[in-house]
């Protein structure tokens, strides 16, 4: 157990290959990690970041400081960082649709939105049934166009990442038909249902459940019939506990990962359920997301900073 911040400050040496926070637990790990590679810090000095998105048209990854309100630019050229919107309503988990446009949750507005190409902004979903909806938290795009999003609360449990107030509805995960605007309940059966991403034949969805006391697991459900049914544990890592969560082209999740030295930062699962692998920055991981031009470039949003890593595996689309 590595997890040494003094790495990452300006005139700190060289990280000697392999880096010693990239851990592999199975052999099956062996072949996505890369031994001339390191975890690299590539933007600091946030509250808490959340939802990676990468635009390769543009080189950029955008990505939330959900306390200071704002969705952010990194350039991936340059290096630099900049103000996409502030306000914006909150914003927390982000993903592109199958047209190249940015779909965000927004805690604060309790929105799911959509910035169009030409920058304006859709709300795509504010209520269901005529109710409030309580604080969409991420998504997902599937390869029909549907959008599938949990509803947790986050917007409302405290002032801090969005306005408080008292849910008037279940916490649930919703799809939405962009095109019909039908909204309807795809799970309905977890306490508070957090990250969630699909298997690569889109036949699975996994959601991360994270209640207010543990255990916080993830759950695996069979799409039948454009339904999430059949739910059953996945994994769970405690004292670990996942929030978002994406996979890769090959079937295995990789979960942003909370739970102290050791736990913090994102672990990475078969998709038999073996924890096969731990990618160990200094700080928790919220949210992550693949990118760079050949989608092999992993960003981790983690607390106060953002990271990445090269690695021999690529993201599924619409995640």
């Amino acid at each position: 157990m590595s997890q040494n911040p003094a790495r990452y400050e300006p005139g700190a040496p060289p990280i000697r290959y392999p880096d010693p926070d990239v851990q592999v637990l199975d052999e099956r790990f062996r072949d996505i990690v890369l031994g001339h590679a390191a975890i690299e810090r590539v933007a600091t000095g946030f509250r808490f970041t959340q939802g990676p998105a990468y635009f390769g048209g543009g080189r950029y990854l955008v990505f939330a400081d959900i306390p200071n309100d704002a969705l952010l630019r990194w350039d991936e050229v340059t290096g630099q960082v900049a103000t996409l919107r502030s306000p914006a309503g909150y914003p927390d988990g982000n993903t592109r649709d199958r047209e190249g446009r940015l779909v965000t949750c927004e805690l604060g507005s309790r929105t799911l939105t959509r910035t169009e190409h030409d920058g304006t902004v859709t709300v795509l979903a504010s209520h269901f049934q005529g109710v409030q909806l309580t604080g969409p938290n991420d998504v997902v795009v599937k390869s029909d166009g549907t959008i599938w999003f949990s509803d947790n609360g986050a917007g409302i449990r405290t002032n801090y990442i969005g306005d408080k107030a008292k849910a008037e509805l279940p916490f649930r995960v919703y799809k939405l038909d962009p095109k019909t605007g039908e909204l309807s309940i795809a799970v309905g059966d977890m306490q508070r249902p957090n990250g969630l991403a699909f298997s690569p034949n889109e036949l699975l969805l996994y959601v991360v459940d994270t209640p207010g006391t543990r255990p916080k697991t993830t759950w695996v459900y069979d799409i039948v019939g454009g339904k999430a049914v059949n739910g059953r544990l996945f994994f769970d890592l405690s004292p670990g506990w996942a929030d978002g969560i994406r996979v890769d082209t090959e079937g295995n999740v990789w979960a942003g990962l909370t739970g102290g030295p050791g736990h913090d930062g994102v672990a990475i699962v078969a998709p038999d359920s073996t924890l096969i692998g731990r990618i160990l920055p200094p700080e928790r991981c919220a949210n992550l997301a693949f990118g760079g031009r050949k989608q092999n470039r992993l960003f981790m949003t983690a607390s106060q900073s953002v990271y990445a890593l090269y690695v021999e595996a690529q993201g599924c689309a619409g995640g």
